[in-house]
């Protein structure tokens, strides 16, 4: 780490700040919700000021259980889980939780989810009294191992509009994460934007299940659930392309994959706006940090002066 900060001396420095919608970013990497929890975990680990922001991990109105265990399985390239959203609630966060993170000077993005459109309303009134360091709310209308296919917000563009109009009353920025588990992922981002969301974020786990071959029964104690890591970057990178092909004023977080810097700036050139690390953080707790160092020695070898003029650039060609 001496080594890498006493070159960066000796080159003119990356501006690494990027616009999301109304919020300006001090750097284009942030933690992805679910995985680095509710608070400061991983703060023993990396600088979380050095990041754009940590998203914490999915809150709901109340007081959540989550799925039965067995929750998380290792697959060959990346991991399954069905942790079903377990979680304190709002209040209990507010008032236990985001002091530890606010103490480390990191900006916070809160990510709220329900199964009706009111507990969105009262999950995100709740939020209204967040000190000003939460500058943003996600709306998580795509989380697959608490919905089934045929309830998941996302999965329409009506339901979604009405789950982030719903989330209005959080008096903030509102990003919409959406599934990439749809046919028409423009039109439902459109009505996210069209709803309220300054926002959205690609994309949430793809659907999937692993079966127990000696017991012949699903393995996760939910049985299906969310796939994440490598093997859904190429899934990532389409949507987050296909997306801001459709919708170019529409700013985009993608998220999907991302364990190297290389993969984020992939996502970037795609259009995003800023990139989120979620799955690598359980097998490394430093991800997030290194993946934002090799973004920054990415964009000095490629004589990249401010990573925004990377956003969409592959769409330019």
């Amino acid at each position: 780490m001496r080594r890498r900060r006493a070159a960066a001396t000796e080159r003119p420095a990356v501006d690494l700040s990027t616009q999301v919608g109304s919020l300006n970013l001090r750097a284009p990497v942030l933690t992805a919700s679910g995985t680095a929890g509710h608070g400061d975990e991983l703060a023993a680990y990396v600088d979380l000021a050095r990041l754009g922001a940590v998203v914490v991990k999915s809150l709901s109105a109340d007081p959540w259980p989550g799925n039965p265990a067995p929750r998380v399985h290792e697959t060959p390239a990346g991991m399954i889980n069905s942790v079903g959203l377990q979680g304190p609630g709002v209040a209990a966060w507010l008032d236990r939780e985001l002091p530890a993170v606010l103490d480390t000077g990191a900006t916070v993005v809160a990510s709220i989810w329900g199964t009706t459109v009111d507990d969105y309303r009262r999950a995100a009134e709740a939020l209204a009294e967040a000190p000003a360091e939460v500058v943003a709310v996600e709306v998580n209308v795509s989380c697959p191992n608490h919905h089934d296919r045929n309830r998941m917000f996302a999965h329409s563009p009506a339901t979604t509009a009405e789950a982030v109009q719903a989330a209005a009353g959080c008096g903030r920025p509102m990003w919409a994460k959406l599934s990439p588990n749809v046919s028409d992922l423009a039109s439902i981002a459109a009505a996210a934007h069209d709803a309220g969301a300054e926002a959205v974020v690609l994309v949430n786990t793809v659907l999937g299940m692993v079966i127990d071959t000696e017991a012949r029964r699903p393995l996760l104690g939910g049985g299906g659930g969310g796939l994440s890591g490598p093997a859904i970057h190429p899934v990532a990178v389409r949507a987050v392309y296909d997306v801001h092909a459709a919708r170019p004023e529409l700013p985009i977080v993608g998220v999907g994959g991302v364990a190297r810097g290389v993969d984020a700036i992939e996502l970037m050139l795609a259009g995003a706006s800023a990139v989120e690390v979620g799955t690598a953080s359980f097998a490394d707790p430093r991800a997030v940090g290194r993946v934002l160092d090799e973004a920054e020695d990415w964009c000095h070898e490629h004589g990249v002066t401010a990573v925004a003029e990377l956003i969409g650039d592959a769409h330019a060609r």
